[in-house]
C-alpha cells in the first residue's frame, strides 16, 4: 500500500477547504440576489398607490371637523349630520329617491363616506394628499382644492359599499344622479337632465374637469 506523503494531505484538504469556501461564497451570492429581487417586486409604484388607494377624508389622525363624517357612518337620511344636512337640497333629495329605491329592489344601503366640507376640511385632506401621493399634480387626481371642490359647494357626495356603487352605476341616471370621475366610482353628482339624456361623459379623473382650472 503507498503512503500519500503528508506534504500531498496538506495540500489536498487546503484544496478542499478553499473549494467549499467558494461553494458557500456562491450560495450566499444568490441567496442575496434572489431576496434583492423579491424586495424589488413588492415595493409599490407611485401610481399603484394612486390606482389603489383613494385618499381618506376622516383619518382618526386630523382634526375634528364639522364636515367629517362620524365613527358611526352615515346615511342620507341623517339631517343631524352637517355633511349630510348641508349638501345642496335637491341633491340630498335625489340621493333619498334613490336611496329608497335601492333599498327595497335589493335592500341595498348607501352610505355617505363625504359629503359637505368645510373649507379647512377641505384644505386639510389637500395637504395629507399631497404628503401621500408626492406632488401636488398627483395629489390633484384625488383631491381639489377649497375653491374648485364641489363637495365644498354642497355639490358632491362620496357614496360607501360596492352595492350602492354598483346600484348607481346601473340606475343612478334615472334620478339624476351621475359618476363624475372614471377614477373615483364613489363620487356622485347631480345631472338633472340626466333622466332624459343620460349621465355626460366622464372625465378621467377630476384633473380633466375645467370646474379645476378656476
Amino acid at each position: 500500500m503507498t503512503r500519500i506523503p503528508a506534504s500531498a494531505r496538506t495540500a489536498r484538504t487546503t484544496r478542499r477547504g478553499v473549494l467549499g469556501l467558494i461553494f458557500v461564497g456562491l450560495i450566499a451570492g444568490v441567496v442575496a440576489v434572489i431576496a434583492a429581487a423579491v424586495l424589488v417586486r413588492q415595493a409599490p409604484t407611485s401610481s399603484s398607490r394612486s390606482s389603489l388607494s383613494p385618499p381618506s377624508h376622516s383619518s382618526p389622525s386630523s382634526p375634528v371637523s364639522p364636515s367629517r363624517i362620524p365613527p358611526g357612518g352615515a346615511t342620507v337620511f341623517d339631517d343631524s349630520i352637517p355633511a349630510v344636512a348641508k349638501l345642496d337640497p335637491e341633491l340630498r333629495k335625489a340621493l333619498r329617491h334613490a336611496a329608497t329605491a335601492a333599498a327595497a329592489d335589493n335592500g341595498v344601503e348607501f352610505r355617505v363616506n363625504s359629503g359637505w366640507r368645510s373649507a379647512e376640511h377641505q384644505n386639510r385632506l389637500l395637504r395629507e394628499a399631497v404628503e401621500k401621493y408626492g406632488s401636488e399634480s398627483e395629489a390633484a387626481r384625488w383631491v381639489a382644492t377649497a375653491e374648485t371642490s364641489p363637495h365644498v359647494a354642497g355639490d358632491a357626495v362620496d357614496i360607501g359599499g360596492s352595492g350602492a356603487t354598483a346600484w348607481l352605476s346601473g340606475h343612478g341616471a334615472a334620478y339624476g344622479l351621475c359618476q363624475i370621475y372614471r377614477n373615483e366610482p364613489w363620487h356622485y353628482e347631480l345631472r338633472a337632465d340626466a333622466a332624459d339624456r343620460g349621465c355626460p361623459r366622464m372625465y378621467a379623473d377630476p384633473t380633466q374637469d375645467p370646474r379645476m382650472r378656476r
